[in-house]
């Protein structure tokens, strides 16, 4: 077990380096030196981007914990951006202004990823209560009910269990788990693993994975995410702004170019169905070096997008000098919770 996962490498929570640079950005943000880089390196503005958000959970094992962020968390920022004179704008106004010369007041732009049905019960109420606009982004076969959650089913059967069997690149592959870290490392591997599957390939070793360990993918899948009636109620919200992510949130990188402009523009066009509106903004599925390339983004401006989003850090230049169709997003990591490091990236120091 320890020798197949330093082999494939084995997912460590921090490193050396990690605990110096979140050292550093709390120095930044604690300090003038934040808001003096902001005037000369922020930009802009800042898009901030969340996945989860729900309550705190005890569980040792939470191989997801850096997508998570709890209400509480959400609240204290939101304040503190006001506090630092940030102005909240919806992902329209960010793409004009990044048009435009810089402005004396940078703004944030509030995104949201995967439409999780936690949304509903714990960021809304936040956000609306706050009165900031805000940017969910989705991928439309899981209001559908059809889409698989792998990466959420993975956690789930690791979870259970301490020993696991499976088939991984023609090889039977037999891993054993008991402790806590044990299980981490090797929720990293295979989520490494199945990203980089094809599709009808991932489809079915997850399948395979729960049905011999007692998951219920489809299930799982379904209760994970808001339905079509909750997105029509969100949208309702001036406030609001729904965008789309793909259909069934591939790797484009894995998709042929055909194949890649049906799922965005397929995801658009049912997504436009289902809430009677225009879909003009766009999420590029994980959105990290490796999941899309240029032309991605080539295509993502052919499917008609207006913008569209990723997970690389750093924030939006003015005067046209970002790219509208590959928008960096400030991807913030649940595991962190100090102002002071929020402060510091917002300002353009550094992404986490």
């Amino acid at each position: 077990m320890r020798h197949e996962l330093a082999r494939q490498g084995a997912w460590r929570l921090s490193s050396g380096g990690g605990i110096w640079k979140g050292a550093a950005l709390r120095l930044a943000g604690a300090s003038g030196i934040a808001l003096l880089m902001a005037r000369h390196r922020g930009g802009a503005g800042a898009i901030l981007s969340f996945e989860r958000v729900c309550p705190a959970r005890r569980d040792a094992f939470q191989p997801r914990r850096a997508h998570e962020i709890a209400p509480q968390f959400l609240d204290r920022a939101i304040s503190a951006m006001k506090r630092w004179k940030l102005e909240f704008v919806s992902t329209d106004e960010a793409c004009r202004r990044a048009a435009l010369p810089k402005a004396s007041r940078r703004f944030v732009c509030l995104t949201f990823d995967g439409a999780t049905a936690d949304f509903m019960a714990h960021a809304y109420p936040v956000l609306a209560r706050h009165g900031v606009p805000f940017t969910v982004y989705v991928a439309t076969a899981f209001p559908d009910g059809v889409g698989e959650a792998w990466w959420l089913a993975l956690e789930q059967l690791i979870a259970r269990k301490d020993r696991l069997a499976l088939v991984m690149e023609g090889r039977d592959c037999r891993f054993e788990m008991p402790e806590t870290n044990q299980k981490l490392q090797l929720y990293e591997v295979l989520e490494r693993w199945l990203r980089r599957l094809p599709p009808a390939d991932k489809s079915a070793a997850i399948n395979d994975l729960c049905s011999r360990y007692g998951v219920d993918l489809a299930a799982l899948s379904r209760q994970a995410f808001m339905d079509w009636r909750d997105l029509a109620s969100l949208a309702a919200d001036p406030s609001a702004t729904l965008g789309s992510a793909t259909v069934n949130y591939p790797v484009l990188q894995d998709l042929d170019d055909p194949a890649a402009l049906r799922e965005m523009s397929m995801g658009r066009a049912v997504a436009e169905a289902a809430l009677h509106r225009d879909v003009v903004h766009f999420a590029y599925p994980f959105g990290d070096r490796g999941s899309f390339s240029d032309r991605h983004v080539a295509l993502a401006a052919q499917a008609g997008f207006a913008s569209a989003v990723t997970a690389l850090p750093g924030v939006v230049q003015s005067d046209g000098c970002s790219n509208p169709h590959a928008l960096p997003r400030i991807a913030w990591d649940g595991r962190i919770r100090s102002l002071a490091v929020l402060r510091a990236v917002l300002s353009g120091i550094g992404g986490l």
